[in-house]
């Protein structure tokens, strides 16, 4: 299945096509490399009137040109969320506004579940998915082997006027943290992560998607709790296909809750031009169906 993120207003992906995407954020026009835009598209005078524009090296990473001084950093809202964008040396911006429709299917299910629900947001980045747990009464832990990307999602979290939820930010190894709240016996109603391709914890340990996520995967099922609400995987790995997630899935957590529902498929973009779609990652999911 593929899900749109079809509800902002404050970003759009204005084109896209020969391994770029044209995309405002909140006004301010930025160019980047996408390696999924590989159709053809025709450079207008929309793609000339930047902001930034990404350039990848031919030795790899890149540099933003900046065509004026833009601001440190600006907001962008979504529904009642607002989060920091800022470009980053590795073309980034803080956010990934095609996990909308996921944070759209968290809160959903978090604020009709009418009892208390403490979620664990694994590989957290800057903590897009926290507030929008939080923001529909969740408790939430999050954690990420970045600190400058934890301090990131503090920020967050005072944008979105949530200082008074309960949310604990932990710089930590996720598969370490997972272990130890096994041996401590700490339990979570829900669950997502959105594991990198490849990875560093903070005292060096390696991640590598396809040989460490059923690990992790296996490990973060045994903190379930009794009644779980979601467990929610993303991935931007190339060449993993959600039929991969959707069958660790069943042989893991679906093995254990099996009357919950499994789905999987694609997240993606709505770019304005021609009704396109810019498919963005992945996505596989469990979710009680009480």
């Amino acid at each position: 299945m593929l899900r749109v993120s079809n509800d902002w207003k404050d970003y759009k992906c204005l084109d896209a096509g020969n391994g770029e995407k044209l995309e405002s954020w909140n006004g301010i026009i930025l160019r980047r490399p996408d390696p999924q835009a590989i159709w053809n598209v025709i450079y207008n005078d929309k793609w000339k009137n930047l902001d930034g524009h990404y350039f990848r090296s031919t030795k790899g990473g890149g540099e933003w040109k900046f065509y004026h001084k833009l601001e440190e950093f600006w907001t962008v809202q979504y529904k009642h969320l607002t989060f920091k964008v800022s470009p980053t040396n590795f073309k980034h911006t803080g956010l990934f506004p095609e996990q909308a429709v996921n944070w759209d299917f968290m809160m959903e299910k978090i604020s009709s579940a009418n009892r208390p629900i403490k979620v664990l947001n694994l590989f957290a980045y800057t903590g897009g998915a926290t507030m929008a747990c939080a923001s529909a009464g969740a408790s939430v832990v999050q954690v990420d082997a970045s600190k400058g990307m934890t301090e990131w999602a503090k920020e967050n979290r005072d944008l979105c006027g949530l200082q008074e939820k309960n949310i604990r930010f932990i710089v930590d190894d996720c598969l370490k943290f997972v272990e130890r709240e096994y041996r401590r016996g700490n339990k979570y109603d829900a669950i997502v992560m959105d594991p990198p391709s490849y990875g560093r914890g903070p005292n060096g340990e390696v991640w590598k998607f396809e040989k460490c996520i059923y690990e992790l995967i296996y490990a973060t099922k045994k903190i379930l709790s009794d009644h779980p609400l979601f467990f929610l995987i993303n991935s931007y790995t190339t060449g993993i296909s959600s039929i991969v997630l959707e069958n660790i899935l069943k042989t893991t957590i679906l093995k254990d809750y099996p009357k919950g529902i499994i789905d999987a498929g694609e997240v993606g973009l709505p770019i304005c031009r021609d009704n396109l779609v810019l498919p963005c990652g992945i996505y596989g999911r469990w979710q009680s169906n009480d």
